[in-house]
């Protein structure tokens, strides 16, 4: 059975050869760049600087030799931008803090303060003011929120944010035409498409950091207060966002037609270690509609699974995200409230597929042994995989100071059991 075989019947609910892995498909179910390259070291590959594909959190290109090597199955189809706004082209060296020799895209643009901390510009523009910061000694960026004072008379969510999600143009239709085809011809991989564009609230993109001067509300504490003060306007902005990426499904459609198996719809977080950040009253008056209406149409018009990013304790949200359309749970952070893999497996195996849970990398992957790690991994594995509908990956990235063996410990886990 080949990857892309697998990962079909996965997705299907139904039981393949062997469990479905993956490693830096997406931007929630990669590996830091710094891990990356010391794992390419451990494996024997060719050695080479590792390319920063995803700026913010310092994330890198996980090559075919180390999906071959690991066992991996799945594939991402990556826009061509990046979150800060410029393109992956034109690579050139830069060294993270911990001396990791790497290349980033030419529009990766830095200015450095007294105290050693960096800040990226948006676009490349040195001359805009930085979208993000990256602390002296840091692992990834944080945004910096550049929120003018509110003035509620002129209040316009639909202008507020035209600039940030916008119809695909020629280029990127041909890009996305183009690197899918490569992808599917070219390798035997299953191959997810990161869409973009259609996660709504999503915390890490509200700041704007691909923007010079986003307008307003971008605070993502003022965000969440303004459901309640401001509610037409976070609908407005779902709205707009919605029809542009309903726009961009049939764009996109065109492009890539059935050479993906699953598209990256949201990244918003809902969950925090303990509950939602909202009510389930609350999804079902701001969210639901509008992720229905996007799920409804990638449902109607392909045979995509559609593939959502939640963190956190998301248990009493499930129902409705399973009746908005959602058919693929990622990173399932069992180490949050109710969410118990079994549980979980129980209730919703049938009808989610679970596409992460498969170590905790808060605490044991960073900081067990080998065997700690590999027992958990082997525990879930036992749990999630029978009867298909499970992905093993770790929940949400690995990151940067996480040992090798750990890491090979995760993957091993796999093939033993």
């Amino acid at each position: 059975m080949t990857s892309r075989e697998r990962v079909k019947k996965t997705l299907n609910h139904e039981e393949p050869d062997r469990v479905v892995v993956d490693i830096g498909s997406t931007s929630v179910t990669g590996i830091s760049a710094s891990a990356l390259a010391r794992l390419r070291k451990a494996l024997n590959l060719d050695d080479h600087p590792v390319k920063v594909h995803e700026p913010f959190q310092i994330l890198g290109f996980v090559e075919d030799d180390v999906l071959k090597a690991l066992g991996a199955d799945v594939v991402g189809l990556w826009s061509p931008y990046t979150m800060f706004g410029y393109k992956n082209e034109n690579w050139k060296p830069w060294r993270l803090f911990d001396g990791t020799e790497v290349l980033v895209g030419g529009g990766f643009v830095l200015s450095e303060d007294g105290e050693g901390n960096l800040y990226i510009h948006p676009g490349g523009d040195a001359s805009a003011p930085p979208s993000g910061k990256l602390p002296k000694g840091g692992f990834y960026f944080d945004n910096i929120v550049r929120q003018e004072p509110i003035d509620e008379s002129r209040l316009d969510g639909r202008r507020d944010y035209g600039e940030q999600f916008k119809v695909f143009s020629e280029e990127e239709c041909r890009y996305y035409e183009e690197e899918s085809r490569r992808l599917y011809e070219g390798t035997d991989f299953g191959i997810i498409g990161n869409f973009g564009g259609a996660s709504l609230g999503d915390v890490a993109l509200l700041p704007g950091p691909s923007l010079a001067h986003p307008k307003g509300i971008r605070d993502p504490q003022e965000w969440y207060i303004a459901h309640i003060t401001h509610p037409e306007y976070i609908k407005d902005v779902f709205a707009m966002q919605t029809e542009v990426a309903l726009k961009n499904l049939e764009l996109y459609r065109q492009a890539v037609g059935d050479r993906i198996e699953a598209i990256f719809v949201s990244g918003t977080d809902f969950g925090t270690q303990r509950s939602e950040f909202i009510s389930p009253d609350f999804y079902r008056e701001f969210y639901k509609p509008f992720h229905k209406q996007i799920n409804d149409w990638i449902h109607k018009h392909t045979p995509w699974k559609t593939f959502f990013h939640t963190c956190g304790s998301v248990v009493n949200l499930l129902d409705d995200l399973v009746d908005a359309g959602v058919d693929i749970l990622n990173p399932v952070q069992c180490s949050a409230a109710g969410m118990d893999p079994v549980y979980l497996k129980e209730k919703y195996g049938k009808k989610l597929v679970f596409w992460g849970g498969g170590i905790d990398t808060q605490r044991t992957l960073p900081f067990g042994t080998a065997e700690e790690v590999k027992a958990q991994a082997l525990e879930r594995l036992r749990i999630f995989a029978p009867g298909g509908g499970y992905v093993f990956n770790a929940i949400h990235n690995i990151q940067q100071p996480t040992p090798i063996e750990n890491i090979l410990a995760m993957f091993e886990a796999v093939k033993e059991l």
